[in-house]
């Protein structure tokens, strides 16, 4: 049997509570968000009780897995965009919403996929798979939304990790305009795997082997132009640029401002029209493979937001791409700094509700109870021993026998 120190169980403690507050501190676990309509992003639930293999697929909010499926077996989906609580309607034969009974029969906009039978990546399987002894991380496509085994992306996702978000293969496929944009933003093993081919033409700065990087700044861009002998354009101009070239969001000021340099030197014609970003990248050589890409943060904010390619994001079905604040990490960010915000210290709240005396008595039991177990748990780790539930029962044993002899003897000297 694997034997764990007390350090690890508690940093692993720790790193759990705070992935949970990440996930779960975007959602209200105490009101059904129906009332809300689409949530742009929430955590969701599948409830394999009432929604078994066969009937139809549906989804709960974070307050209904606890207020309706609290005893039911449930498949974690993660986040999900766009999506409105399924509890109670008419995909629940024989279950009633505890939280809003009247809701519509059918949530029409919400999309479904295996996922919500508890299966996923290409190869339909559960997660955790007690049948699969292959250690792999699963990675959830930002288009799509499903979970893939890192082989099973057609593609080795970077050993380090140095990747923002994922775009599976199949969503590849349908967002064929992406792979024009891969040769500039995606990371460094999508650019080996997909063997960009060196550009014949000479024409322009990228041309000439000087490619404007996502990490490059502003200043670094004018002395990379002006070593070329290409003019700057005016200060107008270049704030003209960057207004065309803004993404539209819906969350207003919920997300931090982030600048967005450009691919490279786009032409203003007369008109002061802005050029297209994706015809430009679609007149160099790019290559399309059968592999999933890795993309880096802020990747999004370089796509074209031209009437154009607006139009095509939406036949396309994918407006969100061009949202920041669409991203799994914005909303665990807000997630976190809300439950920062709103964590209150229990010990605090028992401290105001008691009078004076009560305080003080009850901090001297707390800081009484602290230091002793904290010199009992030291053994352990000072020994490399593993603390059993019998020695923790040992220790309140004693602690209490302690309590009452001190208690005992309190009774005795004030009689």
């Amino acid at each position: 049997e694997p034997v764990v120190s007390l350090a690890e169980v508690l940093a692993e403690n720790e790193e759990l509570e705070k992935e949970a507050r990440a996930v779960l501190g975007g959602s209200d676990h105490e009101r059904c968000s129906y009332s809300q309509g689409a949530v742009k992003r929430q955590a969701l639930y599948a409830c394999s009780t009432c929604t078994p293999p066969g009937a139809e697929p549906a989804g709960i909010c974070l307050a209904c897995s606890y207020e309706c499926h609290g005893t039911h077996r449930l498949f974690e989906l993660y986040t999900k965009r766009n999506f409105r609580c399924d509890c109670g309607n008419s995909k629940f034969k024989n279950l009633q919403c505890k939280l809003l009974p009247e809701k519509g029969k059918v949530n029409a906009g919400n999309k479904y996929n295996d996922n919500f039978y508890g299966l996923y990546c290409t190869c339909k399987r559960p997660y955790p798979d007690p049948e699969d002894e292959i250690p792999d991380e699963m990675i959830q496509c930002i288009v799509c939304e499903d979970w893939f085994h890192g082989r099973h992306l057609g593609a080795v996702p970077p050993e380090s990790g140095d990747f923002h978000e994922m775009v599976c293969q199949t969503c590849m496929k349908h967002c064929h305009f992406l792979w024009a944009y891969a040769s500039q933003l995606a990371g460094k093993a999508d650019q080996e795997i997909l063997n960009f081919p060196p550009l014949t033409k000479v024409n322009s700065l990228e041309d000439e082997g000087i490619v404007l990087k996502v990490e490059e700044s502003e200043e670094q861009k004018k002395e990379i132009k002006k070593e070329s002998g290409v003019e700057h354009q005016d200060t107008k101009e270049e704030k003209q640029t960057e207004q065309f070239n803004e993404p539209s969001t819906s969350s207003g000021s919920a997300c931090p401002e982030v600048k967005r340099p450009l691919f490279s030197d786009l032409h203003i014609t007369k008109s002061e029209e802005p050029v297209c970003k994706l015809k430009e990248l679609q007149s160099k050589p790019f290559l399309k493979k059968d592999t999933a890409t890795f993309w880096p943060s802020n990747w999004r904010s370089k796509l074209c937001t031209c009437e154009d390619c607006l139009k095509m994001y939406s036949d396309l079905e994918v407006q969100f791409l061009t949202d920041e604040c669409d991203t799994v990490l914005a909303y665990e960010n807000k997630g976190t700094s809300d439950q920062e915000t709103e964590r209150r210290d229990p010990l605090m709240d028992t401290l105001n509700s008691m009078n004076r005396v009560q305080q003080v008595e009850l901090i001297c039991e707390y800081n009484d109870l602290k230091t002793e177990l904290t010199d009992y748990l030291r053994r352990f780790a000072d020994e490399g021993t593993v603390v059993k539930r019998e020695d923790i029962q040992h220790f309140f044993e004693e602690f209490q026998s302690r309590k009452r002899r001190r208690t005992n003897r309190m009774q005795y000297y004030c009689s």
